[in-house]
């Protein structure tokens, strides 16, 4: 499927008019997800066959940074979906079939969430604070506390892993909870600066059950070559890095109008014939010319199974943080040449600029990519 013919203007336009209004009241995009389910968006990693789209992560990254050109915070939640449903497909590609449960899931129309953050834990997913306790029947309890869930509001599977110390060597458990099972509380905490209508809350876990079935991985404390791993990180950076892309092109696009309609006072003519301004806006356009190329050519290596070796880890983590700080400093460019009214809320740039500093946030941060970066061509730090 094309994606004008996925996401046409029309469907763009709708999500980019509601955006302001989710971000003034703090409120979750039931409409874009309504719209975006109806078109069978959630399912797009789902075989054709089996009542999905097809898609791999080449498709998916360019769909992502589409919507995040109407609506970031819609895309950037919607994100916390692929990142499952991505996992499922990476895995099946290569034989793996242990997720194929949640592309059929995905398509009849769950909504997966990625509930694996925690605060503190600079670990990310080679431990957690969260305790993982073994039931007789196969299953397990989860207890702890899950930061920055995406959808919030709106999922019926989450995604979650915790750590089990009960062995002789602990083991990281993941597996997928359902909306309907018992002991999870989800706060009504999320008032941020940006990302407003992701409605990402804090979400308890107090002995919540995870049944056999869905105990999809059990790993060992620390790095680990298991292909989950890779799943994870490939669709989690890469589905960022399409995200703040788009941003980073509507900024962009937005700038360039700005200044052809404003008109210098001192000259009588538009901004647009200000050789300081065509400077500005021209670094900014070399720059995301960058990162489009990037994009799809790191998520076409995956489709492809590429055998890039240790050099994976290195290239999605430098992707992530090569998009989202391209993207942050193209927005403050656009901002620059576009004159006072952007400093007002309801500014399209405004917001833009608010939305654009949670991709700090998002692991990997800037202090463990650059490390990731350096021990794949400098080797590890010497004791």
């Amino acid at each position: 499927m094309e994606l004008a013919q996925l996401l046409p203007d029309e469907l763009l336009e709708r999500c980019r008019a509601r955006a302001a209004g989710y971000d003034e009241r703090n409120e979750f995009f039931h409409e874009d997800l309504a719209e975006l389910k109806s078109r069978g968006y959630l399912a797009m990693f789902t075989a054709t066959n089996d009542g999905g789209l097809g898609f791999g992560l080449q498709q998916a990254a360019a769909a992502q940074r589409r919507l995040a050109t109407a609506a970031p915070a819609t895309a950037l939640a919607v994100n916390m979906h692929l990142v499952w449903t991505g996992v499922a497909h990476l895995l099946r590609e290569r034989g793996d079939d242990s997720l194929q449960y949640v592309l059929a899931e995905a398509a009849s129309g769950e909504v997966f969430a990625f509930g694996n953050s925690e605060a503190g834990n600079d670990s990310v997913l080679f431990d957690s604070n969260t305790v993982a306790t073994p039931l007789a029947d196969g299953g397990y309890s989860f207890t702890g506390t899950k930061i920055f869930t995406s959808l919030s509001p709106a999922w019926t599977r989450l995604g979650i892993f915790g750590k089990d110390s009960t062995g002789e060597e602990p083991v990281l458990v993941h597996a997928f909870i359902t909306r309907d099972t018992p002991g999870f509380t989800i706060k009504d905490d999320w008032d941020t600066l940006g990302m407003r209508a992701s409605q990402s809350n804090t979400t308890v876990l107090d002995g919540v059950v995870a049944p056999a079935a869905r105990v999809f991985r059990k790993l060992p404390v620390g790095p680990n070559a298991d292909p989950l791993i890779f799943a994870i990180f490939a669709c989690f950076e890469t589905l960022l890095a399409a995200v703040y892309t788009g941003l980073g092109e509507r900024a962009l696009q937005i700038g360039m109008e700005t200044v052809q309609r404003r008109m210098s006072k001192k000259t009588g003519r538009p901004y647009s014939q200000d050789p300081d301004i065509r400077w500005r806006l021209a670094d900014a356009a070399m720059a995301m010319d960058g990162l489009y190329p990037q994009v799809d050519a790191v998520a076409g290596d995956v489709d492809a199974l590429v055998n890039h070796g240790a050099m994976w880890f290195p290239k999605l983590v430098g992707l992530k943080i090569r998009a989202t700080e391209t993207a942050r400093d193209v927005v403050d460019k656009a901002i620059r040449v576009s004159g006072g009214g952007t400093y007002f809320s309801g500014n399209e740039l405004g917001r833009l600029y608010r939305d654009v500093l949670a991709g700090m946030f998002h692991p990997s941060d800037d202090e463990s990519a650059h490390g990731t970066v350096a021990t794949a061509w400098l080797g590890p730090l010497e004791d």
